[in-house]
């Protein structure tokens, strides 16, 4: 039996096109790679909290730290959070625990490459692993966010409608929707490093003006600014399947669907056209 290692040659043109044939070698790429994008995720949740006193306990003082500061806010009067169907901690955790996929996963992913440098430079990889691994980080962020969001619930006495079971599925839209601009974003930072300061800001003006610690608004122009901020319609949907038991907005939600997955597919395969320039880039710096 011969067991020696798979080659893998680079021919002028062979990583260029749109083709089936192109799409078949990126996912075969990847799910070669599965193991190595798994071990790279475990390095990075190690990493993270493998000197922290508090460990994963930061993943659920923050947002407990932001709906404190937006309860008093509110019972000051500064303001005006509206009516909700349930208790505002249950109903703010809720939203919190979608957005993290959003702003957890666009930072790590944003740095993935830089953070691997030493990597991309010395081993030829598919440098998606870097990416997808980075998004494992903020999925388990969200995961622990999820089982806080259960006690909650139970400690209001909230019921979920039975529409919830729903509620992972209707997160795929947001993963792809993250996973894309992570992508690009990963490629831009090896060019211009102000990426990595950029995103946090970015990330946080987002959170005020998408429906996150409030909901959605039902007039003005408010509404519409949401209805084409495909942020708000992914944040609201799945929160919907739990609060309301329905979606708000179906119609909107697959559209954004759609869109979230076109966006995705480009940006993988533009990530994948210049992967062969990333090491180089990396590199040079």
């Amino acid at each position: 039996m011969n067991n020696s290692p798979k080659k893998k040659i680079y021919r002028t043109g062979n990583n260029r096109g749109w083709g089936l044939n192109v799409w078949s070698e990126m996912i075969i790429e990847v799910i070669d790679s599965r193991e190595l994008t798994w071990r790279l995720f475990l390095r990075n949740i190690r990493a993270r909290y493998r000197q922290t006193v508090l460990g994963f306990l930061w993943a659920l003082i923050m947002p407990l730290l932001t709906i404190g500061a937006f309860i008093f806010l509110n019972r000051a009067g500064v303001l005006n959070i509206g009516e909700i169907d349930i208790p505002y901690p249950a109903y703010a955790l809720l939203g919190l625990t979608v957005w993290q996929i959003f702003a957890g996963g666009l930072q790590s992913c944003s740095n993935a490459i830089v953070a691997g440098g030493s990597m991309v430079v010395k081993i030829n990889f598919p440098k998606e692993a870097l990416v997808f691994s980075s998004m494992g980080e903020a999925l388990v962020e969200t995961l622990v966010r999820s089982g806080l969001t259960a006690i909650v619930f139970c400690f209001f006495n909230v019921v979920p409608a039975w529409s919830a079971v729903l509620f992972p599925f209707a997160l795929i839209p947001l993963l792809l929707f993250t996973l894309g601009i992570g992508l690009m974003l990963s490629l831009l930072n090896v060019v211009l490093r102000d990426i990595a300061n950029i995103v946090p800001l970015a990330t946080t003006f987002l959170l005020f003006i998408t429906p996150v610690l409030y909901p959605a608004p039902e007039a003005g122009f408010s509404k519409f600014f949401m209805t084409y901020n495909p942020l708000a319609v992914f944040i609201t949907a799945p929160r919907d399947l739990v609060v309301k038991g329905c979606l708000t907005q179906p119609d909107i939600y697959f559209i954004y669907s759609a869109v979230s997955l076109l966006l995705f597919i480009i940006a993988w395969r533009l990530f994948h056209l210049a992967e062969i320039r990333i090491a180089e880039r990396v590199g040079a710096r």
